[in-house]
């Protein structure tokens, strides 16, 4: 189902004003500040259903634009920027959240970006090592080498209060490799990350090859939770002879997601 929400704009450092949306929950039990895929806006179908079926689980939502998809454009920013703006949907969460829990993640791009933000605060407070990811989206071919080197500096300009009231990250289709390309590099970084973790994969899903994803996950240990969409592909969508819409599947990973929250807020770090 979708949900109407309310309009705001979010500001911030590092990038033009984005617009992002409310949708407040009955009963809500968490905030979750949700991004974009790096190729369809906040106002996607896929994104409007989500926030739809969280709503229906009591799950509140913002759900913001990047900068280049506020500007019409489909390439992506660089990974300053878009962690630029990430950081600015935090702290606009953190206020629209108004004493609610707060969760964030997202689509795809929109997830990873979130993981790679709280990965750097992490290190740069001295709770995580190592290098955070450093290709933004799901194209490698929109990012040059010179574009990469700077992806991986000023971490310790992130070491302030946008993500450490975050109890836990959500990812509706974590873009862990390119099309044909099995390799984890991408998930290098969710092993700094701090806090619990659950990832929505579809088994058709050709940028998470679960085969790479599982062990992944099972090196971080217990802050990660995997919970599989049998028959999904990457946007969690399935092939209409399995009988399921993606509204069948929205209302699995919502349900999922809220029965994990309650979890994370219990403190036993994750429950499926």
């Amino acid at each position: 189902m979708t949900a109407t929400g309310r309009h705001i704009t979010i500001e911030g450092k590092g990038h033009p004003p984005v617009s992002g949306i409310v949708v407040e929950a009955a009963d809500a039990v968490a905030l979750l500040v949700l991004g974009h895929g790096a190729g369809a806006p906040m106002t996607h179908p896929f994104m409007e259903l989500l926030a739809g079926a969280l709503a229906g689980e009591g799950i509140s939502t913002l759900r913001y634009n990047f900068a280049y998809m506020e500007a019409g454009r489909k390439r992506p920013d660089y990974i300053r920027r878009l962690l630029a703006v990430v950081r600015s949907a935090l702290l606009a969460g953190k206020e629209c959240a108004d004493g609610l829990p707060l969760l964030a993640g997202g689509k795809s791009m929109g997830g990873r970006m979130t993981s790679t933000l709280v990965a750097e605060r992490a290190q740069a407070v001295g709770t995580g090592t190592g290098n955070p990811a450093n290709r933004p989206g799901e194209n490698d071919a929109a990012y040059a080498p010179g574009k990469q080197a700077r992806a991986q500096g000023a971490s310790v300009a992130l070491a302030e209060p946008a993500t450490q009231d975050l109890r836990g990250l959500v990812f509706f289709g974590f873009p862990l490799h390119a099309p044909g390309r099995h390799e984890s590099v991408r998930g290098d970084h969710l092993a700094h990350v701090p806090c619990p973790m659950l990832f929505h994969q579809g088994t058709r899903d050709r940028l998470a090859d679960l085969g790479l994803l599982r062990p992944l996950l099972e090196r971080i240990g217990m802050r990660a939770t995997l919970h599989v969409v049998e028959g999904g592909d990457h946007s969690l969508g399935m092939l209409k002879r399995s009988g399921r819409t993606q509204d069948d599947v929205l209302a699995e990973v919502a349900a999922v997601t809220r029965r994990w929250t309650e979890g994370v807020l219990a403190g036993t770090g994750r429950s499926t």
